[in-house]
């Protein structure tokens, strides 16, 4: 396994790019480490492919520097640089058995069939595919063929990464758990260095240990799941992790306080001396966002709607001409009238031109 700095990179597919626009990479620098597990997140068109077929060597970046432990492989086929990859839709030979599917890439290389042997077993194993492993793929489900194609990327105890593009959206939903359960089980026995490309945020923030957030061709922040939830650095990660997503709301600061409608919501310390913008944003989300009633806490709203969800309600509260959004316990109470929006001063976030400030 290797681990993959993309040093400086940026990428454009027009001949002379002269604006950040020009870019479907923005400059980037990063180190994803030897052995971990990492998902590539965000919309169509945000740049995860592009990113991902740089790293694997389809495609050569304009600017900057792939390093697979320090070697510059920037220049370099994904035969030389050694990786793996599984697409959207399974690349499997349907005449062949699965366990011939499986040794096919450790027969190229003539590897001694033993080893073939012990190693098509051990990844038939992990993928819940042994029962299976002498019947034909074409008679096999979807979810079967592409775990043999996730087996073709893993069998190989050589490779420097495997790297998966969105391997899971061509499964039925009941399926995804599963899978997404089975590759983690794997990475966790073989600590492969692997690359996960989804537009799916259960499966990136199930699936890896750090996630890298896409939008408009930039990395906008790069964490653990707990991270990216408690501590979005960017906007787009408030909004585009959660369900619901981040309550923005547009203020304007006042010394420790932002200011919303004129009313004072306290700030984390020293937030407001960080406040340099053109826009600044409020930001709490709606599982710390708090609803009393009556009091002085807080600032007057008006609960509209409850929905109960089962095991949690969403509460939709106006607050002036705002909606928001609160998530509160099952059965926790919600007032009717005289309520009250509380912002717990360690979960408001203030950002300016969209970039967490604090």
């Amino acid at each position: 396994m290797a681990r993959i700095d993309l040093s400086e990179l940026a990428h454009s597919y027009m001949a002379n790019p002269t604006r950040p626009e020009d870019y479907a990479l923005r400059r980037m620098h990063h180190v994803w480490e030897d052995g971990g597990a990492y998902a590539l997140l965000g919309p169509s068109g945000c740049g995860k492919t592009t990113l991902l077929n740089i790293i694997s060597g389809l495609v050569q970046p304009t600017e900057g520097q792939v390093l697979f432990d320090g070697r510059d492989v920037t220049a370099l086929s994904p035969e030389q640089r050694n990786i793996a990859q599984v697409f959207q839709f399974p690349v499997i030979y349907d005449t062949m058995t699965v366990r011939e599917n499986l040794a096919f890439p450790l027969r190229n290389r003539r590897l001694p069939a033993d080893h073939i042997a012990r190693r098509v077993g051990e990844i038939a194993a992990m993928l819940g595919l042994e029962d299976v492993l002498d019947h034909k793929a074409v008679g096999l489900g979807a979810d079967a063929k592409q775990k043999i194609s996730m087996g073709r990327g893993l069998v190989r105890d050589d490779v420097a990464a495997v790297l998966f593009d969105e391997p899971l959206t061509v499964i039925d939903p009941h399926l995804k758990w599963h899978l997404r359960r089975k590759l983690k089980e794997v990475h966790e026995q073989l600590r492969l260095t692997l690359v996960y490309v989804t537009h799916d945020q259960t499966e990136a923030l199930t699936f890896a240990d750090k996630v890298a957030v896409m939008y408009g061709g930039e990395v906008v922040q790069l964490g653990t799941p707990q991270e990216l939830f408690e501590d979005p650095a960017h906007t787009f990660v408030g909004y585009f992790i959660g369900s619901p997503g981040m309550n923005l709301l547009d203020c304007r600061v006042d010394g420790d306080a932002a200011l919303v409608d004129g009313q004072p919501i306290p700030l984390r310390e020293g937030a407001g001396a960080r406040a340099d913008g053109a826009r600044l944003e409020l930001g709490i989300r709606p599982e710390f966002l708090q609803l009393a009633r009556g009091g002085d806490r807080g600032v007057p709203a008006q609960v509209t709607r409850v929905e109960d969800l089962g095991n949690f309600q969403i509460a939709t509260v106006r607050f002036g001409e705002r909606t928001l959004y609160a998530k509160l316990g099952e059965g926790e109470p919600v007032p009717s009238e005289d309520a009250r929006l509380v912002f717990p001063r360690e979960w408001t976030r203030l950002y300016a031109d969209s970039r967490l400030v604090g």
